[in-house]
């Protein structure tokens, strides 16, 4: 897509599925965010919505979710298409704001601990372990925090924004940033120790999965190209690399495959999806691939009750059973809602959407068992699941945690 006058000629089939937030590479050079919505392949056909939300239907509810503790959190994902998702660290849950707002709270309790702004706009986080906290600035910035008391410890350019939440082993803290480069920053200090990068598409979805560090000191991470590459977490040494999609199609928004889900670890696998390619999972050690599955989505892979759970590009919610091709469910009560990640609680998943509903769905046969709604201006951000409740952060910066009930 490098000129205006070949949008008329781009798959309207891709373009009807398209997420709304497709940039072109060639303006991730610099540091600057973008408008996701100006770029919206939706709008190059008319001012008629292509694909409308679902009607939400009425339903029998057999769970509610209770309200547990609330608080407030900045201005949330503020205008530009941010999925500033929090983190839990033992019995504290840190999150941030698009304004530069960073707090801490009790998990359990919702107490703020410590609140603190940075002058920088935030794009990227959170990541939490060892004793920091961790975000992406705007500026292309990767800022450290003291955990027990929110205090700067140092902050470090990078090449580009970050709009992922960093990761640390507690030697190193690795971090993705949208010119396809994987860089490891040392955790006492944030002076680099390596980088690592590929060849950056000629359109690519605004985002990037974060990068996981395994057991055995690998740090495994997914790119706009379609692979995933492991690492050596110390050195940045290659390990191994494998396709999880293949580009295919005349135009570049048909060959649009970027791997922008999280990354689940599960014992000796990994777990991916890719935009219009595949989900896979596989070994940590090797990159053999030990399963997978033709589907397109944007979000990571959730797993229980011997499950495995994930959101298409048009919202419908599968689950397949565990190393198999055999589909359990399909939802697609939900489809075109901009339905946020899955996430495993109780004897449910739950998946919010763009009006700010959370669903509560039947692990078992997939029906909707309840709903409620954490924020009028939606939720895309996934969802959190520990201490038997659900944490929601919705866009406007209005952070929940519901108990089953």
């Amino acid at each position: 897509m490098t000129t205006g006058n070949r949008h008329h000629k781009t798959s309207l089939a891709a373009a009807a599925r398209a997420p709304a937030f497709i940039v072109m590479a060639g303006l991730l050079g610099g540091c600057a965010s973008f408008d996701a919505g100006s770029l919206n392949p939706m709008s190059w056909f008319g001012d008629d919505e292509v694909n409308p939300p679902t009607e939400l239907q009425r339903f029998t509810a057999e769970v509610e979710l209770d309200r547990e503790w609330g608080a407030s959190v900045g201005n949330g994902q503020g205008k530009i298409f941010n999925l500033l998702t929090p983190v839990l660290d033992g019995a504290r849950l840190f999150a941030a704001s698009e304004d530069g707002t960073v707090s801490a709270f009790s998990a359990t309790s919702g107490e703020l601990i410590w609140r603190e702004r940075l002058e920088e706009a935030i794009t990227g986080g959170v990541g939490a372990g060892h004793g920091l906290v961790f975000v992406g600035t705007e500026a292309a910035e990767v800022v450290a925090l003291d955990q027990d008391s929110g205090a700067l410890v140092w902050a470090m350019p990078v090449s580009s924004e970050v709009l992922s939440a960093p990761k640390t082993n507690g030697d190193v803290v690795v971090v993705q940033t949208v010119d396809e480069k994987l860089i490891a920053l040392e955790a006492s200090n944030g002076e680099q120790r390596w980088t690592y990068e590929t060849t950056l598409p000629a359109l690519t979805l605004r985002g990037s999965s974060s990068p996981v560090i395994t057991n055995n000191g690998k740090v495994i991470a997914g790119f706009s190209n379609g692979t995933l590459v492991a690492v050596e977490a110390d050195n940045g040494v290659w390990s191994w690399e494998e396709r999880v999609a293949v580009p295919e199609g005349q135009y570049d928004i048909d060959r649009v495959i970027d791997i922008d889900g999280q990354l689940l670890l599960d014992g000796t696998r990994v777990l991916a999806s890719s935009y219009q390619g595949n989900l896979m999972a596989l070994d940590v050690n090797t990159g053999r691939i030990v399963w997978g599955h033709a589907a397109s989505s944007f979000h990571g892979i959730e797993r229980g009750f011997g499950n495995l759970y994930y959101v298409d590009d048009e919202g419908v919610l599968t689950a397949m059973r565990d190393n198999s091709e055999d589909v359990v469910w399909e939802n697609s009560d939900l489809k075109f809602r901009e339905v946020s990640a899955p996430r495993a609680i109780g004897n449910y998943v739950a998946v919010a959407d763009f009006e700010g509903y959370v669903h509560l769905i039947s692990q078992i046969d997939g029906h909707i068992a309840g709903r409620v709604r954490a924020d009028s201006d939606g939720v895309r951000a996934s969802m959190l699941s520990a201490n038997g409740l659900l944490y929601v952060y919705g866009n406007s910066g209005k952070l929940t945690a519901y108990r089953l009930n």
